[in-house]
């Protein structure tokens, strides 16, 4: 097959989280320690950071990859979903895994898919691991799909787990309160490997604390470090909320120092200044033009939008064009709520199986208060949002990280 031909292959013949919603999730992680064993247990071969969290694992992991690759260490980085290209999941020193790679691993565990029947996620998991055990990396920042417990990049043995913030996300897999999400992202939590927790809150301390006594893991809270207030943290990622997810990873960088990991403060700030260069991250508060100031944002939950509408509002312009689409597996009564009642909306739909449809989208926001109309696809709600800007207005674009996805 072609790499195209494999692409399409693995999304037609696996059960894909992105397209089929709750119905792709193994609630276990027999398949990710099965495919992994036929590989030799690539993921034992080199040391790695596990990150999990309901907003800001993405950056964490970037900025943690950046960091790492400053120093000259050769760096896997692991996320998902992917905005443009699958490749974009697997990194290493910022390079996309090769389209070879993904040909030859996907005819290597062919005749075992029907023995096994792993999820799209799980057997991007283990061609992450053999990647990154093939090309003999020394470090990898790995961050979950959902969860932690349940996850399938939790056969993994870390030097350290990051646990960014609990917030209200996927409760139809994780549970129906704060508490019951942090129990299963503390299931990153190990025996006697210490955890940062990025966000403290009075929900959640409790959970992430009894999980961390009950493994004898010494667990630190990022935010409760006074010394990290007094330091003038720069990034190249513009969102507000970048301000925590640098404190937490300022604590994880401090706590791997104990480790005896070399890391130097210059270049640790240096690294922190050039994420995208170095990672080529995208879609977080990504300035896509400006004029009109073009915004794009993956925040797709009431927790991650609250902190993008909160710097909208910091922004100046005339109008405020929102193009905004969403899945239709998500509570979104408290996301709409959020949105400023002020704008003009262009409601989409992305192009996948679990898109909500704009025009019902729409009904349920005209209930709240909002104004604007529906289009059939993101390109066509993009366009009429360019063609109604003049150069003084915002365009912000959001919702799911599919509409970036399509707009990018």
């Amino acid at each position: 097959m072609t790499y195209l031909e494999t692409v399409e292959f693995l999304y037609a013949r696996l059960p894909y989280f992105t397209r089929d919603g709750k119905s792709a999730i193994k609630n276990d992680l027999h398949n990710t320690i099965k495919l992994c064993e036929i590989l030799g247990n690539p993921q034992n071969k080199f040391k790695c950071i596990h990150v999990a969290g309901t907003n800001g694992k993405g950056s964490v992991s970037n900025m943690l990859s950046a960091i790492f690759q400053a120093h000259g260490y050769k760096t896997g980085l692991y996320t998902s979903p992917h905005l443009k290209d699958f490749r974009e999941r697997i990194r290493i020193n910022g390079e996309m895994i090769s389209e070879q790679f993904v040909i030859e691993f996907t005819e290597k565990i062919i005749p075992y898919l029907e023995e096994i029947q792993p999820s799209f996620f799980e057997i991007t998991v283990a061609m992450c691991f053999d990647y990154f055990a093939n090309q003999g990396i020394e470090y990898a920042i790995i961050e979950t799909g959902l969860g932690g417990r349940l996850d399938s990049t939790n056969i993994i043995n870390p030097i350290l787990s990051v646990i960014t913030n609990i917030g209200m996300d996927h409760s139809d897999l994780l549970g129906d309160t704060l508490q019951k999400i942090a129990f299963e992202k503390a299931g990153i939590i190990k025996q006697s490997i210490s955890v940062v927790i990025g966000e403290s809150s009075n929900d959640t301390d409790s959970v992430f604390e009894e999980k961390a006594k009950s493994c004898n893991a010494t667990i630190y809270f990022a935010d409760r470090n006074v010394r990290f207030y007094n330091t003038e943290i720069e990034t190249d990622l513009k969102g507000i909320y970048q301000e925590k997810n640098s404190v937490t990873v300022l604590q994880a960088i401090e706590v791997l120092k104990t480790m005896n990991i070399p890391f130097n403060d210059y270049t640790v700030a240096k690294a922190l200044q050039n994420v995208r260069g170095l990672t080529h991250f995208r879609g977080r508060w990504e300035i896509l033009n400006q004029k009109p100031l073009t915004i794009a944002d993956t925040g797709h939950n009431a927790h991650g939008l609250s902190l993008v509408i909160q710097q909208l509002k910091k922004e100046k312009y005339n109008t405020l064009h929102i193009v905004f689409g969403m899945v239709k597996d998500k509570d979104r009564k408290p996301i709409i709520e959020l949105l400023p009642k002020d704008a003009t909306y262009y409601f989409c739909q992305p192009n996948l199986r679990r898109a909500l449809d704009s025009n019902t989208l729409k009904e349920e926001c005209e209930l709240l208060g909002l104004k604007g109309q529906a289009y059939p696809s993101v390109f066509v709600a993009y366009e009429a949002a360019k063609e109604n800007a003049n150069e003084h207005d915002l365009i912000f674009i959001g919702g799911s990280t599919f509409v970036v996805a399509e707009v990018l």
